[in-house]
């Protein structure tokens, strides 16, 4: 047994990968390891029912409000070729319970599986169609509703409905086009409650909620494209109007692969500005993989590689990491395993904080059920189980000084899955990466989540006929179709908006309400950019939220205008509209303070502040600008809402 510095060894294997932090990367480093990326983006349709029955959508439980549970057992089924999904064979294998809490008011047999669907919701088919045709796709000519299986248990029939609605379009960066491979409309999946052990609790308030997906193809070179291109996914189908905002609304899955890896999926990145720091990661945990396998394979041949594991008796090893005692004391069972030729692999870098021992560890909670922390290894950054006891286990299994060892405990019933799990991710390192997907970890680092499902889980769906979509159908669609972000894009550049204000104003889609208050009311464009990217985004961060209807920012702009009130209110009461948002423009006007007056009227209270001036300052700037601001400051409450203060101070001179 060699004895290697973890610590050491982690760092060294870092430096060896050409690991470097994300704002040190630049697209040469990419390059170099073959970044590629794709994206899944999923988005809430703002429907008034659920996809497949007629349960309201949007109405959403708190985790212990329920009227039922169901209990469930998920099982694989064959596809239309005769062949198990690995993924459905992987969820079976964890044996886990599937509780279902069920709300009266937003579930009903369908979600069950013991009603057949409806058929498919036409609001969410028209919206659905109608992002399709601004993504510029292809429109299917006749719908087919197919079945993806899922055995997480996250939708109790164990297969999601879904039907794809265009392909081939394309959207627009700033400096390259990305093509779209497909947008389909689905049906969403339960919200999770709690993942222990063999138990999995779920929530079905969103269950059947409609869905679109708009997958693109594997075109961005860096971890800011994606980001780009997710923004821009986002911001079109938010420009339709058609879709639900906030937190769960949309979710983003990204493909990651490297030259040599594999498409990896990563689930679950709730935020965009995520992205960037998730895919860099994932592509450089591929490329330590790769170095993992080279240096494996340069040892010892898969085929004449072996594992070989021992049951430790707690009378003759002594453990003193309390996660260890404790198991043993409520009957766990402690097990070496002996990885030959692994010495300086488990410690060897794959992610910031994440020795390569960290994938059997994430397999082994996932696949065996057994919580985290589940095990030790002989390379641990951080010593859980001293060395004296590794070295006794090694000379038990006869180890040679090149191999390594776990330590896993685990419920007598969870050992043999455990057992498998190890030595199955150990011959995966044979090959470099293997496919899965994974979930997303707010450091940007990621955990196994399940095997990468493949097409042998899709296969038609009996209960739902072919829908034809006629020509007329489309092309009346076709008319609600928005202006295309890219063309948005540019006309904020040329009315000269910050261009820190585009983001705020695309993810709320501001743009057509800046656009009408513009056209119709004749304010400058580039100020009302600024007023809703700036001003209303900094009381939206303060006040968490917007408590009205944001069309009250017309009405607020055509009040100024039809009262002749300066522009400079509006701020002064939109920070009252946050406070009193049911309160009527006359009513907001009031609580400002506003008194009317004429331009002459406060020129000439403006000119009394200059004898105040002089008395209480012996000197003044020669040009003037002490004096200038004391008269500006003065008048400014009275000038709210009367004259413009740049107006005002072109009438001052130098006194």
């Amino acid at each position: 047994m060699q004895t290697i510095n973890p610590q050491e060894n982690y760092e060294k294997s870092r430096k060896a990968i050409g690991y470097v932090d994300r704002k040190e990367a630049t697209q040469a480093d990419y390059d170099r390891i073959g970044f590629m990326s794709g994206l899944e983006v999923h988005q809430q349709l703002a429907t008034k029912e659920k996809l497949f029955c007629r349960c309201p959508a949007g109405i959403f439980q708190k985790p212990d409000e329920f009227d039922a549970e169901l209990l469930r057992h998920m099982r694989p089924t064959l596809s239309e070729m005769g062949e198990y999904d690995g993924t459905a064979l992987m969820e079976f294998k964890t044996r886990k319970n599937i509780i279902y809490r069920i709300a009266h008011r937003t579930a009903c047999t369908y979600e069950v599986d013991d009603t057949p669907p409806f058929p498919i919701n036409p609001e969410a088919l028209q919206y659905a169609l109608e992002i399709a045709l601004a993504s510029k796709l292809k429109i299917v000519g006749e719908v087919h509703i197919t079945r993806k299986q899922y055995l997480d248990g996250s939708i109790p029939t164990g297969f999601q409905r879904t039907a794809i609605l265009g392909i081939d379009g394309e959207i627009q960066l700033k400096n390259k086009k990305v093509r779209l491979i497909q947008l389909s409309v689905e049906e969403d999946a339960c919200r999770e409650v709690s993942d222990i052990g063999h138990t999995r609790i779920y929530r079905t308030d969103r269950l059947g909620m409609p869905l679109i997906e708009t997958v693109t193809y594997p075109e961005m070179v860096n971890p800011d494209e994606v980001e780009e291109a997710c923004n821009y996914i986002r911001f079109l189908n938010r420009s339709t109007g058609r879709v639900r905002t906030g937190i769960g609304a949309g979710r983003e899955d990204v493909n990651v692969s490297c030259t040599g890896g594999t498409r990896i999926e990563v689930k679950g990145v709730a935020h965009t500005k995520w992205i960037p720091e998730v895919t860099h990661v994932e592509c450089f945990r591929q490329w330590a993989l790769l170095a993992i396998r080279d240096q494996l394979k340069a040892r010892i041949s898969k085929e004449n590689w072996k594992m070989n594991y021992i049951e430790l008796d707690p009378k003759q090893f002594h453990f003193y990491f309390d996660p260890i005692t404790d198991a043993i004391k409520g009957g766990a069972k402690v097990y070496a395993v002996n990885l030959p030729q692994f010495a300086g692999l488990l410690s060897h870098f794959t992610q910031p904080g994440h020795p390569f021992y960290s994938e059997f560890a994430d397999r082994l909670k996932v696949i065996a059920c057994l919580e985290r922390p589940n095990m030790a290894t002989s390379e641990d950054l951080e010593d859980v189980v001293s060395r004296s006891v590794f070295e006794k286990a090694a000379k038990a299994m006869n180890a040679g000084d090149n191999d390594a060892q776990i330590i896993f405990w685990a419920a007598e019933d969870d050992v043999k899955t455990a057992l498998e799990t190890i030595e199955e991710r150990a011959l995966m390192a044979f090959d470099g990466v293997p496919q899965e997907t994974r979930k997303a970890l707010t450091d940007g680092t990621t955990i196994f989540e399940r095997v990468l499902p493949g097409a042998d889980r899709m296969y038609p769906d009996t209960d739902s006929a072919p829908i034809p979509l006629t020509n007329d159908y489309i092309e009346e669609l076709r008319k609600n179709i928005p202006d295309a972000v890219a063309d948005r894009y540019a006309q904020m550049v040329e009315w000269g908006v910050p261009q820190d204000c585009f983001k705020y104003i695309f993810t709320h889609n501001f743009f057509p309400l800046i656009k009408k208050i513009t056209e119709e009311l004749g304010y400058c464009p580039k100020y009302l950019g600024t007023f809703f990217g700036q001003r209303l985004k900094h009381l939206h961060g303060q006040h968490g939220q917007i408590p009205f209807c944001t069309c009250k920012l017309y009405d607020l702009f055509a009040f100024l205008k039809k009262e002749n009130l300066d522009k400079a209110i509006a701020l002064d009461m939109m920070k009252l509209m946050f406070e009193h948002p049911t309160a009527t423009m006359e009513e907001l006007l009031k609580l400002t303070g506003y008194a009317k007056a004429s331009k002459k009227e406060l020129m000439d209270r403006m000119f009394k502040v200059v004898d105040t001036f002089k008395q209480r300052r012996n000197r003044m700037i020669e040009d003037g600008s002490d004096l200038r601001n004391t008269m500006l400051g003065t008048i400014r409450p009275l000038a709210v809402g009367n004259v413009s203060f740049t107006e005002l101070a072109s009438e001052i001179t130098t006194f």
